[in-house]
């Protein structure tokens, strides 16, 4: 049997009790003493969008993981302390057995288990696939949270952000994704509990002009808006730091026309969040580039083919293949000690170094390869 739908709660028992076990000793930290908190695994590097900001290859790439193989990965994270799983692309939407899986994962939640296990599911859109039905049947299969994306609030500023043809393309896009709202909020993805939030990317010169609109939107239909700073993730977005709209910036377009208050950055968190004082709710703004936050990350990604990485902003080629551990002759915990390997050797705080000294990788793996 390849390794995978065994990795159940009777295996991670098993592997528990093994000599060699990584779940026998202490989880394991990083270089700089960071724990590993979240896994974010790529189903697809494909994508029914071409954002300019992330620019999918529109192929997969060879030896992508079976159903089997994903499940080892993820309960090898859990047994190494990932308590958050988070799904992503290209666009997951379109990987066919994601219901499949996020049901087959529910035996490693922590309520499941003697020890902690899975905390949270999650799943990371641009909402275009995301009917009535296919959200209830996420939500039936056990996906606790949606994040939907959308970077404007026109026709044309969607259509740009988007990698669309044309503004009549771009209002079908818009269309879609409003509709993908509410078709999460009715199948129980309740916004006010954090189930449901929507992620915009802010590029000077692109979109810079959608943030207060943006926010007028997410505050009416109830949503956390997370506004995201213009990232070098990638080697082929033209990235330039004169494109970069800062965080600060970003609120205090918002909070000249709502007042905030600060909420802070939880531990090991992307997101600083504040809130509306009038009562409207809250927003969130991830400054990668203004504001970095490795100190504390806690995030390991493994793409679609099986690849792991430490870092978002990782050089092609740096990541471990893991498909040697997911072999027939393999187990959980050969598997659970070469993930753990990796992240004891993690050093990774690219975007500290990038606002200090030149960066040690200037090459980068793209963000639809990596999974966001």
């Amino acid at each position: 049997m390849v390794l995978g739908l065994s990795y159940s709660v009777a295996t991670m028992a098993s592997a528990t009790n093994h000599p060699q076990s990584v779940a026998n000793r202490d989880r394991p930290n990083d270089l700089l003493g960071r724990p590993l908190g979240v896994l974010r695994l790529s189903l697809t590097a494909l994508c029914n969008l071409a954002c300019p900001y992330c620019l999918p290859d529109g192929k997969e790439p060879p030896g992508l993981l079976t159903l089997e193989q994903r499940l080892g990965v993820i309960g090898a994270a859990v047994a190494l302390g990932a308590h958050s799983l988070r799904l992503t692309g290209g666009e997951p939407l379109l990987h066919r057995g994601l219901e499949e899986l996020i049901a087959a994962v529910q035996p490693l939640r922590a309520t499941h288990l003697e020890r902690p296990g899975l905390g949270e599911i999650a799943l990371t859109s641009n909402g275009l696939l995301l009917t009535a039905e296919r959200a209830q049947q996420l939500r039936a299969a056990g996906l606790d949270r949606i994040t939907l994306s959308l970077d404007g609030t026109t026709a044309g500023s969607v259509a740009r952000m988007a990698g669309l043809a044309g503004a009549a393309a771009g209002e079908r896009a818009l269309a879609a994704v409003l509709a993908a709202i509410e078709h999460a909020r009715a199948a129980g993805f309740d916004p006010a509990r954090g189930a449901l939030k929507l992620n915009a990317v802010i590029q000077r010169g692109a979109n810079d002009d959608q943030v207060l609109p943006l926010a007028a939107l997410a505050r009416e239909r109830g949503l956390e808006l997370r506004l995201i700073e213009f990232m070098d993730v990638g080697s082929r977005n033209g990235w330039q730091s004169a494109a970069v709209l800062s965080a600060a910036e970003m609120l205090e377009q918002i909070g000249s026309s709502w007042p905030l208050e600060p909420l802070g950055r939880s531990a090991h968190g992307t997101a600083s969040r504040w809130r509306y004082r009038d009562g409207g709710g809250s927003l969130a703004v991830v400054a990668s580039v203004s504001a970095p936050f490795c100190g504390d990350c806690n995030r390991l990604r493994v793409t679609a083919d099986g690849i792991a990485y430490t870092c978002l902003f990782a050089a092609p080629g740096s990541g471990l293949d893991l498909k040697p551990w997911l072999q027939e002759e393999s187990g959980a915990a050969e598997l659970e000690l070469a993930m753990a390997d990796l992240w004891n050797k993690r050093s990774d705080r690219y975007s500290e170094e990038r606002n200090t000294a030149k960066p040690a990788n200037s090459a980068r793996a793209e963000m639809a390869y990596l999974g966001g």
